[in-house]
């Protein structure tokens, strides 16, 4: 489930406590997580609703200034209206990790193992230490620049970053990407390197 800057941020401080959605099915369940720009969202509920019956003061908790401007911004079609009750459930666990740049030689290792398990599951070939490399060479470069420069597609490359990301070793911005703390700790530390060549 997607939420808007603005709404994760109010989902963060109390002020939003509300989504309103039409989906043939729901998206999300009771106790289901996501990460959100503010950190991560839990689902308290999942009820669909008349969206006539709407009240300002249920728009008002979903961000919205009344409930006519929320029913006005919902797809207009035949798939029924859902009211998803939002908790914040913490911060992103990723930023904490991304910042721990005290790496042991275990944490070298689980990292080598995990970009490894990466590599081996990759139908382009050998990818993490080139696009770490990449990155730290060129931070907040754009996306499309960094995949033709390694020969790839814009959406799979991002998938990669993404991949990295999870890992703390990587931070995303507007434009580009750089290397976390914990990721030019693990570049310093690691005893891998780029394969030569370009990508498949």
């Amino acid at each position: 489930m997607l939420l808007p800057p603005k709404v994760a941020h109010g989902v963060a401080d109390g002020t939003v406590t509300l989504a309103f959605r039409r989906w043939r099915a729901p998206d999300v369940r009771p106790g289901s997580q996501f990460r959100t720009v503010a950190g991560v969202v839990r689902v308290e509920a999942v009820e669909e609703v008349d969206p006539a019956a709407i009240t300002d003061e249920e728009a008002a908790l979903a961000g919205h200034p009344s409930a006519d401007a929320l029913r006005a911004r919902l797809r207009d079609d035949d798939a029924p209206t859902y009211r998803v009750v939002l908790a914040w459930a913490g911060p992103d666990p990723r930023v904490a990790l991304r910042e721990d740049a005290d790496l042991t030689d275990a944490d070298v290792a689980a990292i080598d193992a995990r970009l490894e398990r990466l590599d081996r599951a990759s139908s382009h070939g050998p990818w993490t230490m080139r696009t770490l490399e990449l990155i730290g060479r060129r931070p907040h470069v754009r996306a499309p620049d960094l995949a033709a420069e390694v020969g790839r597609e814009r959406d799979p490359f991002k998938i990669d970053v993404r991949k990295l990301k999870n890992l703390g070793l990587t931070v995303s911005f507007d434009v580009g990407y750089d290397l976390s703390p914990r990721g030019r700790a693990y570049l310093a530390r690691t005893t891998r390197s780029a394969p030569d060549g370009p990508c498949r």
